[in-house]
């Protein structure tokens, strides 16, 4: 017989060891820097890329890089990703979470000094978001123990760096970390992967030691960015040239170093390089995306942006939703295809009648669900007016857009009228007071097309931006409909003046692009960086004299493509194409116009 004397021995025994499969992780944690001193304090010195397996797509960004852009008001407050920031000047706070009821680790939180970022490690086996989420500097981290490591998962990361010498890390990066304690030490070892700049996983570790003595207040970082260089060209973004930078050989000359070595790759990560010194090929890139494009869910599902809007995410092209009392507004209705399973989400949102449609261009993925919502909600094309003024008008939706889409549309055999807007703006601006809320149509002339608007949510803090910015690929330059590459750049230029970070440069006002996952300002800032980097090579490339062939053979989008480029569909030959003659063409607008 079982005695329960033995019960509570045998339960004892089974915790301790399940208990001692764990170590508690926290308090306060001081770095040590014996390891990588000059890299981790003074920081790398320019154009050493020794030791790290990175491509010529992550080489040519780097040697881009000026140091200057960093004095630009909304790059000043960009802080330093999670695979990276753990390589600076650091102290770092633990706690743990747990749950009231069952004393379960929820979460493992770390307060880290340096630019006093919050990160969390979820410990209660919830998933990772989905592909359509925003990324944030410290990514989302989902942990688990490994004995008695601590084994943490992340991704969301944007874009950031490896070396804080412009070599650069992609938001398509995932790391893996451990942390690993004995006695009073910590080791840290991360293992990134980034399928964009490195050509493996890249392995890196940091010690600290706990502080018994540590301050109740680290280092609190509240930035705020402010005009350091006063007079700069609005929309300039500082970069070399390819070939222009004047450090190229700074680092390898002061140490005797193969400009080969100082370059970087994998191979000069192992001993065996030092016998030819010559670099392998590993390192070439293509034109097309490192990562294919997401796909897109089964079914249509709606999702919360922030405040009072919503996104539609699965109707071919994004579908933002603001509903309330008043009724229901949209954003464009996504495509023709779509429209069925786009409706069934919206019903399981609302039940409010949808009385506005705003439409950001003519694209089929913007305005192909017109005639569906048309349809279903009632136009204002169908309804014959009494004597009332807008008596019955009130009662259907309208669908509203710039006169150029209406034009568009209504000379096009593809659109029946019922898809057409029922209204037109032919100024800068439109506005609508709805549901409590100021929505504001703006309108972005010569970008992707010449009738492109942005929709932005006032008290929501949201900016729908169309086929402006699409965070998975080259924006679509349609030449044929007056659309411009500077034109593009203004837009999205147009974009940073209504953004707001909350902290940080993350977060605050939300950006929806037309296609892709939901951004905020970091993001808009990345783009328009890229496109205006491409454009300053186009314009140094076209002053040469070089043709369209020269220019799409000398690659001058190779450090971007990786992220955004294609071979099928809106290629990158394509995009080079339509960016080229659209800098050639007299009658386009003129940089900051």
């Amino acid at each position: 017989m079982i005695t329960r004397a033995f019960l509570y021995t045998a339960f004892g025994l089974l915790f301790s060891l399940t208990g001692s499969a764990q170590i508690l992780l926290d308090g306060d944690w001081a770095a040590r820097y014996h390891e990588d001193f000059d890299e981790r304090i003074p920081g790398p010195e320019l154009v050493d890329y020794l030791g790290l397996p990175i491509n010529d797509a992550a080489r040519l960004k780097a040697e881009s890089w000026d140091a200057s852009r960093l004095t630009l008001p909304e790059e000043q407050c960009r802080v330093h990703v999670a695979p990276y920031i753990y390589r600076g000047p650091l102290d770092f706070r633990v706690w743990s979470e747990k749950d009231p009821e069952t004393q379960q680790v929820v979460a493992i939180h770390q307060y880290l000094g340096t630019f006093s970022q919050f990160r969390t490690i979820w410990m209660d086996g919830r998933p990772h978001p989905p592909v359509w989420a925003p990324h944030t500097w410290m990514g989302f981290s989902t942990g688990k123990w490994d004995g008695t490591i601590l084994t943490v998962s992340t991704t969301h990361i944007k874009q950031g760096w490896v070396r804080r010498n412009g070599l650069p890390q992609s938001d398509q990066a995932t790391m893996v970390e451990h942390f690993i304690r004995h006695d009073d030490h910590l080791t840290h070892v991360t293992i990134l992967t980034d399928p964009v700049y490195l050509t493996e996983p890249l392995i890196k570790t940091e010690n600290f030691e706990m502080n018994l003595h540590g301050e109740n207040a680290q280092w609190v970082y509240h930035c705020r960015s402010v005009d350091e260089i006063t007079g700069r060209k609005k929309g300039e973004v500082p970069n070399y040239l390819p070939g222009e930078n004047p450090f190229m050989k700074e680092f390898a000359d002061r140490w005797k170093l193969p400009l080969n070595a100082a370059l970087g790759g994998a191979e000069t990560m192992y001993p065996e390089y030092m016998k030819n010194m010559v670099r392998s090929s590993k390192g070439a890139v293509g034109k097309n995306r490192a990562v294919p494009r997401p796909p897109a869910p089964a079914n249509a599902e709606a999702v919360k942006v922030q405040g009072n809007v919503y996104l539609i995410i699965g109707a071919g092209g994004n579908v933002l939703v603001q509903t309330g009392d008043q009724g229901t507004l949209m954003v464009d209705t996504g495509t023709q295809t779509a429209a069925v399973k786009m409706l069934d989400a919206l019903k399981k949102l609302t039940a409010q009648p949808v009385r506005w449609v705003l439409n950001t261009s003519a694209d089929a993925d913007h305005v192909g669900g017109n005639v569906a919502v048309a349809n279903f909600a009632g136009s204002a094309h169908k309804v014959e007016l009494n004597n009332t003024p807008f008596g019955t008008a009130a009662q259907v939706a309208e669908f509203v857009a710039t006169e150029a889409v209406f034009k568009r549309m209504s000379a096009s055999k593809q659109y029946s009228s019922d898809a057409w807007p029922t209204e037109t703006y032919a100024n800068e601006r439109d506005e609508i007071y709805f549901n409590g809320e100021a929505v504001t149509m703006l309108h972005v002339p010569a970008a992707h097309t010449d009738g492109d608007s942005l929709v932005h949510f006032r008290r929501s803090d949201v900016i729908a931006v169309g086929g402006l910015m699409d965070p998975d690929r080259y924006p679509v330059i349609d030449l044929a409909h007056g659309g411009s590459l500077q034109g593009s750049i203004d837009g999205l230029n147009r974009i940073l003046d209504i953004t707001v970070p909350a902290f940080s440069q993350e977060g605050g006002t939300m950006v929806v692009p037309g296609r892709g996952r939901i951004c905020d300002e970091a993001d808009v800032v990345e783009y328009r960086d890229m496109l205006t980097i491409v454009r300053d090579r186009l314009r140094a490339m076209i002053k040469k004299g070089m043709t369209l062939g020269e220019v799409q053979a000398a690659r001058p989008t190779m450090d971007y493509d990786p992220l955004y480029g294609a071979v099928t569909g809106w290629t990158t030959d394509l995009f080079v194409e339509a960016a080229y003659k659209s800098l050639t063409a007299k009658s386009l607008p003129a940089a900051g116009k």
